[in-house]
Protein backbone atom coordinates (compact mmCIF):
# COMPACT_ATOMS: atom_id res chain seq x y z
CA UNK A 1 0.00 0.00 0.00
CA UNK A 2 3.11 2.24 0.99
CA UNK A 3 4.33 1.42 -2.36
CA UNK A 4 1.34 2.91 -4.51
CA UNK A 5 0.81 5.86 -2.19
CA UNK A 6 4.98 6.93 -2.88
CA UNK A 7 4.30 5.90 -6.73
CA UNK A 8 1.38 7.99 -6.78
CA UNK A 9 3.16 10.79 -5.19
CA UNK A 10 6.01 10.47 -7.69
CA UNK A 11 3.68 10.63 -10.39
CA UNK A 12 2.20 13.60 -9.37
CA UNK A 13 5.15 15.54 -8.88
CA UNK A 14 6.26 14.92 -11.89
CA UNK A 15 3.20 16.33 -13.74
CA UNK A 16 3.16 19.54 -11.38
CA UNK A 17 6.82 19.76 -12.32
CA UNK A 18 6.06 20.01 -16.18
CA UNK A 19 3.66 22.12 -15.32
CA UNK A 20 5.99 24.61 -13.57
CA UNK A 21 8.14 24.59 -15.91
CA UNK A 22 5.51 25.29 -18.60
CA UNK A 23 4.79 28.24 -16.82
CA UNK A 24 8.16 29.81 -16.35
CA UNK A 25 8.97 28.97 -19.90
CA UNK A 26 6.09 31.05 -21.27
CA UNK A 27 7.00 33.90 -18.55
CA UNK A 28 9.80 34.00 -20.25
CA UNK A 29 8.91 34.21 -23.72
CA UNK A 30 6.22 36.92 -22.75
CA UNK A 31 8.84 39.00 -21.08
CA UNK A 32 11.54 38.84 -24.11
CA UNK A 33 8.38 39.79 -26.39
CA UNK A 34 7.30 42.40 -24.59
CA UNK A 35 11.01 43.75 -23.76
CA UNK A 36 11.56 43.28 -27.74
CA UNK A 37 8.25 45.36 -28.40
CA UNK A 38 9.48 48.07 -26.04
CA UNK A 39 12.81 48.60 -28.06
CA UNK A 40 10.74 48.87 -31.28
CA UNK A 41 8.64 51.33 -30.15
CA UNK A 42 11.62 53.89 -29.40
CA UNK A 43 12.79 53.72 -32.72
CA UNK A 44 9.74 53.18 -34.64
CA UNK A 45 6.49 54.08 -35.10
CA UNK A 46 3.47 52.95 -32.29
CA UNK A 47 1.57 51.16 -34.83
CA UNK A 48 4.76 49.55 -36.44
CA UNK A 49 3.46 45.76 -37.89
CA UNK A 50 6.17 44.25 -36.34
CA UNK A 51 5.88 45.87 -32.64
CA UNK A 52 2.23 44.16 -33.01
CA UNK A 53 3.19 40.82 -33.84
CA UNK A 54 5.62 41.15 -30.87
CA UNK A 55 2.58 42.10 -28.43
CA UNK A 56 0.34 39.50 -30.30
CA UNK A 57 2.83 36.90 -29.62
CA UNK A 58 2.84 37.76 -26.09
CA UNK A 59 -0.72 37.78 -25.58
CA UNK A 60 -0.99 34.55 -27.43
CA UNK A 61 1.62 33.41 -24.66
CA UNK A 62 -0.19 34.57 -22.14
CA UNK A 63 -3.55 33.02 -22.53
CA UNK A 64 -1.27 29.67 -23.04
CA UNK A 65 0.49 30.64 -19.66
CA UNK A 66 -3.47 30.88 -18.19
CA UNK A 67 -4.67 27.49 -19.29
CA UNK A 68 -1.26 25.74 -17.74
CA UNK A 69 -2.16 27.64 -14.27
CA UNK A 70 -5.32 26.75 -14.62
CA UNK A 71 -3.92 22.81 -14.80
CA UNK A 72 -1.99 23.25 -12.07
CA UNK A 73 -4.65 24.10 -9.97
CA UNK A 74 -6.43 20.97 -10.88
CA UNK A 75 -3.42 19.01 -10.62
CA UNK A 76 -2.64 20.71 -6.97
CA UNK A 77 -6.05 19.45 -6.09
CA UNK A 78 -5.55 15.71 -6.67
CA UNK A 79 -4.47 13.92 -2.80
CA UNK A 80 -1.62 11.66 -3.37
CA UNK A 81 -2.63 10.19 -0.45
CA UNK A 82 -6.03 9.12 -1.64
CA UNK A 83 -6.15 5.42 -3.42
CA UNK A 84 -9.13 4.76 -5.44
CA UNK A 85 -10.45 1.15 -6.20
CA UNK A 86 -12.65 2.05 -9.40
CA UNK A 87 -11.30 4.44 -12.55
CA UNK A 88 -12.16 8.16 -11.49
CA UNK A 89 -10.27 11.82 -11.37
CA UNK A 90 -6.99 11.44 -9.62
CA UNK A 91 -6.44 7.39 -10.56
CA UNK A 92 -3.41 6.11 -11.57
CA UNK A 93 -4.16 3.25 -14.27
CA UNK A 94 -2.09 0.33 -15.41
CA UNK A 95 -3.45 -1.34 -18.09
CA UNK A 96 -1.91 -4.18 -20.45
CA UNK A 97 -0.74 -1.50 -22.71
CA UNK A 98 0.10 1.12 -21.10
CA UNK A 99 -0.19 3.38 -17.47
CA UNK A 100 -1.91 6.47 -17.64
CA UNK A 101 -2.65 8.62 -14.30
CA UNK A 102 -6.56 10.78 -14.52
CA UNK A 103 -5.09 14.67 -14.32
CA UNK A 104 -5.19 16.83 -17.39
CA UNK A 105 -4.47 16.16 -20.75
CA UNK A 106 -0.71 16.72 -20.58
CA UNK A 107 0.46 13.38 -22.41
CA UNK A 108 3.29 11.35 -22.32
CA UNK A 109 6.15 11.83 -19.61
CA UNK A 110 8.47 9.37 -18.65
CA UNK A 111 9.11 8.47 -14.60
CA UNK A 112 11.50 6.26 -13.46
CA UNK A 113 12.22 5.04 -16.97
CA UNK A 114 8.83 3.90 -17.37
CA UNK A 115 6.02 5.84 -19.78
CA UNK A 116 2.76 7.52 -18.36
CA UNK A 117 -0.05 9.29 -19.92
CA UNK A 118 -1.49 12.16 -18.06
CA UNK A 119 -5.08 12.14 -19.51
CA UNK A 120 -7.81 14.49 -19.30
CA UNK A 121 -11.23 13.10 -17.85
CA UNK A 122 -12.96 14.37 -21.23
CA UNK A 123 -10.72 11.99 -23.27
CA UNK A 124 -12.63 8.68 -24.93
CA UNK A 125 -10.34 6.74 -23.18
CA UNK A 126 -11.25 7.93 -19.72
CA UNK A 127 -14.65 7.46 -20.59
CA UNK A 128 -14.39 3.65 -21.91
CA UNK A 129 -12.86 2.86 -18.43
CA UNK A 130 -14.62 5.35 -15.98
CA UNK A 131 -15.52 3.51 -12.79
CA UNK A 132 -13.73 -0.09 -13.65
CA UNK A 133 -11.60 -1.79 -11.41
CA UNK A 134 -9.17 -4.02 -11.55
CA UNK A 135 -9.15 -6.86 -13.54
CA UNK A 136 -12.31 -5.49 -16.14
CA UNK A 137 -11.61 -4.73 -19.38
CA UNK A 138 -12.77 -1.72 -21.95
CA UNK A 139 -12.46 -1.23 -25.31
CA UNK A 140 -11.23 2.40 -27.26
CA UNK A 141 -10.61 2.87 -30.51
CA UNK A 142 -11.15 -0.84 -31.46
CA UNK A 143 -8.23 -1.63 -28.51
CA UNK A 144 -9.14 -4.09 -25.53
CA UNK A 145 -7.36 -2.73 -22.74
CA UNK A 146 -7.14 -5.04 -19.23
CA UNK A 147 -7.43 -3.43 -15.97
CA UNK A 148 -4.03 -4.77 -13.94
CA UNK A 149 -4.37 -2.13 -11.10
CA UNK A 150 -5.81 1.09 -10.09
CA UNK A 151 -4.71 3.09 -7.39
Amino acid sequence: MDDKLTYKKKILEACLTEQIRLEEHNREIMKEAQETANESEQTQDLYDSYRTQLLQKRDMFAKQLQKIIEERIVLERIDPGDLHDAVQFGSVVITNKQKMFVSIGMGKFSLDGQEFFAISPLVPIYKAMEGKKKGDKFRCNNNEFTILDVF
